[in-house]
């Protein structure tokens, strides 16, 4: 059976509801999946999960949430090639030249891992409305199509 990791990083509760999508998207797909918030999880956790997923929120100025750090620099340190990756997370139009950026920085992070990029990252602005949930599913229905690939 496919399995999939999420971890996500909230503080207004926007991308709590994002990754609760996610996992139930995988679900959907008879994907075993487990979501922790990111100051709980390890980056090592990945090692045991199919399929990788970030979810997160960009602070201010482009700036990574504090609570994302250690996280991110731990996951620098991962071998993750065989995984799929995919991030999503929401941002605030309002910063448009930094719209998501640690949406991106994951990206580049898990790309560095030596894992494969299963789906283009879904950047969501504010809270996910019935067009963003679309694209979340799609985005979980490519990962899990590129992880059967894979398998």
């Amino acid at each position: 059976m496919t399995t999939a990791k999420i971890v996500y990083a909230s503080m207004t509760g926007n991308n709590e509801e994002i990754a609760e999508i996610v996992e139930e998207a995988f679900q959907n797909h008879d994907v075993d999946v487990e979501t922790t918030e990111i100051s709980q999880a390890d980056a090592s956790d990945f090692e045991d999960a199919d399929i990788c997923v970030i979810v997160t929120y960009t602070y201010g100025e482009g700036d990574m949430p504090d609570e994302a750090q250690d996280f991110y620099d731990d996951l620098l340190e991962e071998y993750l090639t065989g995984k799929i990756y995919g991030t999503c997370g929401s941002g605030d139009l309002f910063y448009e030249g930094h719209f998501c950026a640690t949406v991106d920085d994951f990206d580049r992070a898990l790309a560095q891992t030596g894992a494969t990029k299963g789906a283009e990252s879904v950047k969501i602005d504010l809270a996910a409305e019935a067009d963003d949930i679309e694209h979340l599913e799609q985005f979980v229905t490519e990962l899990v199509a590129k992880a059967q690939q894979n398998g």
